[in-house]
């Protein structure tokens, strides 16, 4: 700095220099001592002094003013200067030197298409043209023009340095030409520079980009000289192989370690999922090492965390980021790793303030899909679609956490709509989408939706997907349609695992076809498929309805001693309701006592309910006792007991238990029936009024109300729980939500189809009946599908044999 500061002030004063020196060369060497200085002011008086002198004639002197501009240029930006002082320089006195000046000039600063329209009017290349090219393009990202270039350079016959090999093998990796990349280390080889170590890494690195760890390992072990940057390398590509094995071992190898080293392993444990060994080795690297952790430590710290849900040390690791001052306001990374820790470890609040802080363009699709799916978590679906909605390039994951947010959390509707903006502009669903969809469309007994669906997936080859298959039988099976799941069943057969058979077990079950689901068991444990305690749940209950009741009993022992599956309550639940339905209250109630568990509310309500169909108020007494002490507010349980005592024919004990119920402000839960029409749902509750066609819906059901009666149909006023005057209560019972969608349907659908309503309570007695009466008058099959089983109406009789 001193001697740039004495040649810019000599330079200011023109007798001095002027008698110090009259050659070009004392002017050339100012200008390097300018350069090293960075003063764009100084050079520029030297050249005014250099014309004064009449010196510009020198090529010599020329190139080096040509050299300190583009050099300024890079810094300053006196590109302008550059180009202009080169347009002066005769063509006769530019060489080679002068033209490449020019051409990194553009090269470094990236102004690529300057670069290329130089390169391309250069009357003369030589290597370092060509290598300035190369490095060019390659730091500009530009890497299969940089691989391109060189090859034209070696087809020219001109020999590559190192440099132009380093970058070269950089753009190979980064493009993964492995053919060329291997022809490049040929290069290498013949040209004597394995043993050189930028180029020796370079090689390396190379083949750990192509994942050819084989190679790389061959290509260290010929290093006669190994760099940090050669283990790590190595390190790294074990790493992202999964082989932490190797990865560790070359780590303990080393005689010297930096962050890079550290974060290779760390990173390799998260992304292999030892996310709790990841955690550890982090520990390790501050007990036992120098080592501050950078941004790509805590990224992958953060992102154990995330995957652990341990929220305790990934606020530490927050905490120690903003002690320590490793800044994430800018690293993208770093604040999409918070934001997905906080959103996963149940933190949501926290995650939100920190999305809301950031650039939303900063985020990737990760960090709002765990967002996203921790506010499903919550079952705030709201807040959850608006994460969505501002999510830029949405991905098949974030699309299927929304639908199954909403599919989760009972909005089918949503689910529905959703996935049909998904068709239209999203991407292609993949199998847990279409499970979803498939289950949404399940729960609104959406059929012909669903058929279309499995359409889908048999076009896009997701049916062969195990969840996919199973949610498609599932589909068929709670739309009514067991024929149809059974089909899709039996064509899987050959990969069917536990849970395709339990799915098609408990659909036979539901729909009343116990003897099809007990069969179906025996053959799964025929050929080797082991139950688990869902498929136990389905026999019993098929056996309750088929009444089988040793059957059901030998396999209680059979799951308990031979799967070596411990009973849960509802298991216990369904042994109840299998001997109590059978009339085997005793026993029902000798079960009860030897159970290893207080027995719930479901219990005493299997044990209640059966009581009704025996007609055993002694027992419904002390079972709606007990139901009522676990959950007092269970409105259920007045009902069953006044329909124990109705059923008894003890008019005033049913009274003073429908009083009692008032009395105490029990409320019952409200029923509501549904159809899925014309690719709409249409929901019904008793006496609605809100369906716009609700006047051709009611004259409907007093029309098809007056038939049945004329049948021979008589209302079971018992089943109004108000107490007003018979023909009030006949009134109401015609407009039982059921009964209106069966209306619906009738004036919706042409003759002889077959009807499917979905109703979310048990029907009532006088529905049932009802419904017996309307299939044989109308002539039409009906499925209703209740809380707890299906009912196939036909020619006047019901698939459950009146024992619901």
């Amino acid at each position: 700095m001193q001697n740039a500061a004495a040649a810019m002030a000599a330079a200011a004063r023109p007798a001095a220099i002027a008698a110090a020196a009259g050659s070009s060369d004392y002017y050339a060497r100012l200008l390097q001592l300018c350069q090293t200085a960075a003063n764009p002011s100084a050079g520029r008086a030297i050249h005014a002094h250099a014309i004064k002198a009449g010196l510009l004639v020198s090529a010599y002197l020329c190139n080096n003013l040509l050299s300190y501009y583009s050099g300024a240029g890079v810094c300053g930006g006196s590109f302008g200067d550059a180009r202009r002082l080169f347009e002066e320089i005769p063509a006769a006195r530019r060489n080679v030197f002068t033209w490449n000046t020019l051409l990194s000039m553009y090269a470094k600063s990236g102004r690529l298409a300057d670069a290329r329209t130089v390169f391309a009017e250069m009357p003369e290349r030589d290597a370092v043209s060509w290598t300035i090219m190369v490095v060019g393009l390659n730091r500009a990202g530009h890497f299969w023009e940089a691989v391109k270039t060189f090859l034209d350079m070696v087809g020219e016959g001109l020999t590559p340095t190192q440099f132009t090999l380093t970058n070269v093998l950089s753009s190979c990796a980064a493009t993964e030409a492995r053919g060329i990349g291997r022809k490049v280390h040929s290069f290498v080889v013949k040209l004597g520079l394995s043993s050189y170590v930028p180029v020796a890494n370079s090689v390396l690195n190379m083949y750990g980009k192509f994942g050819d760890a084989e190679t790389a390992k061959a290509v260290f072990d010929r290093m006669p000289v190994h760099s940090l940057s050669s283990w790590n390398s190595m390190v790294s590509l074990y790493a992202r192989q999964g082989r932490m094995d190797l990865a560790v071992s070359m780590f303990e190898n080393m005689e010297e370690r930096s962050i890079v080293s550290w974060n290779a392993v760390i990173a390799g444990y998260n992304q292999n999922g030892l996310d709790g060994t990841a955690l550890k080795f982090f520990s390790r690297m501050l007990s036992d090492s120098s080592m501050e952790p950078d941004v790509f430590t805590a990224t992958s710290v953060l992102s154990s965390c995330a995957n652990l849900r341990t929220l305790k040390m990934g606020k530490q690791m927050h905490s120690y980021i903003l002690r320590v001052g490793i800044p994430y306001s800018g690293q993208n990374q770093m604040t999409n790793a918070l934001i997905s820790m906080y959103a996963k470890s149940g933190s949501v609040e926290t995650a939100r303030k920190i999305m809301d802080q950031a650039v939303i363009s900063d985020l990737n699709v990760i960090s709002f899909t765990a967002l996203l799916e921790g506010y499903v978590k919550l079952g705030d679906m709201k807040q959850a679609r608006e994460i969505f909605d501002v999510m830029n390039n949405r991905d098949v994951i974030a699309w299927t956490a929304m639908i199954v947010g909403y599919q989760q959390n009972g909005q089918n509707d949503e689910a529905m709509e959703l996935f049909r903006s998904m068709i239209k502009s999203g991407p292609d669903p993949n199998s847990y989408t279409l499970a979803a969809i498939l289950s949404a469309c399940a729960s609104l007994a959406c059929l012909d939706y669903g058929k279309q669906i499995h359409c889908k997936a048999i076009r896009s080859l997701q049916e062969q997907s195990v969840s996919v298959s199973n949610a498609i039988i599932t589909m068929y099976a709670r739309s009514g349609n067991v024929t149809l799941a059974r089909r899709v069943f039996d064509r899987i057969c050959w990969r069917k695992e536990t849970v395709t058979w339990t799915s098609m077990i408990v659909s036979l079950a539901q729909h009343g076809l116990g003897e099809a689901a007990v069969g179906l068991f025996e053959e799964m444990v025929r050929v080797g498929v082991k139950p688990d305690r869902i498929t136990y749940i389905g026999v019993f209950s098929a056996c309750t309805h088929a009444g089988f009741v040793d059957k059901g009993k030998a396999y209680y022992e059979q799951m308990r001693n031979e799967h070596g599956i411990t009973p849960e309550m509802s298991h216990y639940a369904c042994m109840v309701d299998l001997l109590a339905r059978a009339g085997l209250l005793t026993e029902a109630q000798e079960f009860i006592q030897q159970m290893h568990v207080a027995p719930d509310a479901i219990v005493w309500g299997s044990l209640l309910s059966a009581c009704r169909v025996q007609k055993d108020a002694e027992l419904a007494e002390l079972a709606a006792e007990k139901l009522l002490s676990i959950d007092p507010d269970n409105g259920g349980a007045y009902s069953a007991l006044a329909n124990v005592y109705s059923a008894c024919g003890r008019w005033n004990d049913a009274a003073r238990i429908w009083k009692l119920k008032k009395d105490k402000a029990v409320k019952k839960e409200t029923g509501f029936s549904w159809t899925h029409l014309h690719n709409k749902v249409h929901v019904f509750g008793a006496d609605d009024v809100l369906h716009p066609q609700r006047d051709a819906i009611y004259k409907k059901a007093a029309e098809m109300w007056e038939e049945i009666k004329k049948a021979g149909f008589v209302p079971d006023l018992n089943s109004v729980l108000h107490d007003v005057d018979d023909e009030l209560k006949e009134e109401l019972l015609s407009r039982h939500s059921e009964k209106l969608a069966i209306a619906f349907g009738l004036i919706s659908t042409p003759e002889k189809t077959t009807l499917r309503i979905m109703k979310n309570l048990r029907v009532c007695n006088d529905c049932h009946m009802a419904i017996k009466f309307i299939s044989k008058v109308v002539k039409r099959e009906i499925i209703v599908r209740d809380a707890t089983r299906f009912h196939h109406f036909r020619d006047g009789f019901c698939s459950c044999k009146d024992y619901w």
